[in-house]
């Protein structure tokens, strides 16, 4: 029998490819409300968005912030940058990103292969800290939802990554032990930390390389490389 018998696999950026779906989107949307009249260029928009993005998401993953206003500001407050003052341009904008966005279907290389070969010997999990309503779309849309046994979502869990309660809920829930659990994540301060502070092994996935300065239990840059992994004794 392998070593572990449940996997739990962040979604964003680890199985669904959220850079690709998301920024195929804010094209979409960039040309249909005529952006470019007030942006000198998309990566101009892009960039600002992002800069706000993941600074939102850090105050919401607190409880700092609603979800309502993180959706908000993170178009809002770029637009406002270049004398787009009109809030409901971004109640607009903001309403067709979250409607659109999901329905993307790209998906990290080698994902379905993946997941595949490893549905047949363990019980797969996904651990998410996005929305519910927006999550399960993404699983549903890319024919995901097959391969998982239980879907635990910060927003319905009431914690989020990296807190412990997010961990120690998803486990019992699973019904599973912690020696026999395995974190995949793509994220250093949610997924990997969240592991390591409550003590479950984990595997780093960076598909990019990026560089860091942590001794790691596990490293990859592709999916198929968690096979040798999640099958080991």
């Amino acid at each position: 029998m392998p070593k572990y018998s449940h996997l739990f696999f962040d979604l964003d950026h680890t199985l669904w490819d959220f850079e690709t779906n998301s920024i195929q989107t804010l094209e979409e949307l960039y040309a249909k409300y005529h952006l470019g009249n007030a942006f000198k260029s998309f990566n101009q928009f892009y960039e600002r968005y992002e800069e706000y993005n993941d600074y939102l998401w850090s105050l919401y993953r607190e409880k700092k912030i609603s979800k309502e206003k993180l959706n908000f500001d993170r178009f809002h407050t770029p637009f406002t940058e270049v004398g787009i003052t009109d809030e409901s341009v971004a109640t607009r904008f903001c309403k067709d990103y979250i409607t659109v966005s999901p329905t993307k279907t790209n998906l990290m290389p080698n994902a379905i292969e993946v997941l595949t070969q490893l549905k047949k010997t363990h019980q797969l999990h996904i651990i998410t800290n996005g929305f519910k309503e927006v999550q399960f779309i993404k699983l549903k849309n890319s024919n995901l939802q097959q391969y998982f046994y239980k879907i635990f979502i910060s927003e319905t869990i009431g914690a989020s990554k990296p807190k412990t309660a997010f961990f120690e809920y998803a486990i019992k829930s699973a019904n599973a032990r912690k020696k026999e659990c395995l974190i995949i994540g793509d994220n250093l301060d949610t997924d990997i930390d969240g592991a390591i502070n409550f003590g479950l092994d984990y595997v780093y996935f960076n598909p990019n390389k990026n560089p860091h300065d942590r001794n790691l239990m596990h490293e990859i840059s592709n999916l198929k490389e968690l096979l040798t992994i999640a099958n080991s004794h």
